[in-house]
């Protein structure tokens, strides 16, 4: 009796949980030469990961849109070039990016670079 017995053949008209939950995911069509909307808009923007955020707050760090804009072009710079994570100085202020998904990892202001030991990224670029 060493015979495997599956569910299907227990009940062969019983619908498993687990394909009952799932719903099929239709990916959006997209043309090469009309990218889609949500591509466009990760493209445009950039993100700051939680522990960005708590650090731009602890160090009192804000940033006009224009800087934010100078930032997005910064990165698509260095994504030319096949960064992967970036320093970026702007402002005074340094922050760690990571280039292919435009997430800006941490920030530290001109008091926390002093002394400061940038390690594990592959290209850098000073932001006017």
């Amino acid at each position: 009796m060493t015979e495997r017995i599956s569910l299907g053949q227990l009940y062969p008209n019983a619908v498993s949980p687990a394909s009952a939950r799932r719903t099929p995911v239709q990916q959006p069509v997209s043309n090469p030469g009309n990218p889609t909307f949500h591509k466009l808009l990760q493209e445009q923007f950039v993100r700051f990961s939680h522990h960005a955020e708590v650090r731009l707050k602890e160090r009192g760090i804000q940033f006009k849109p224009e800087q934010l804009d100078n930032l997005s072009k910064a990165i698509d710079k260095v994504a030319a070039k096949g960064a992967k994570d970036a320093l970026m100085v702007l402002g005074g202020n340094a922050l760690i990016v990571n280039v292919p998904n435009r997430t800006v990892v941490t920030a530290l202001d001109g008091n926390a670079m002093n002394d400061h030991v940038f390690t594990q990224i592959d290209s850098a670029i000073i932001i006017s």
